[in-house]
């Protein structure tokens, strides 16, 4: 299926969001999703909900990492 990732179009297989976090930063070497953020067609999805959060075709999805500092 085909879905938008931070502006991007991509092909990838039906997934939950936490699925795909996972595959977008497997080579960042991150303990965790501990300061990211994803927003799926402009709403943002709580942590705790990215595992039953499933991608659809069409889907835009915003995976942000979130920097302290000013």
């Amino acid at each position: 299926m085909q879905i938008t990732i931070n502006g991007q179009a991509r092909e990838c297989e039906p997934a939950t969001l936490q699925e795909l976090w996972r595959s977008e930063t497997e080579h960042l070497d991150l303990a965790g999703p501990r300061g990211f953020a994803i927003a799926r067609n402009g709403r943002v999805v709580r942590q705790l909900d990215w595992g039953s959060t499933s991608v659809a075709a069409g889907d835009r999805i915003e995976i942000i990492r979130v920097m302290p500092g000013g």
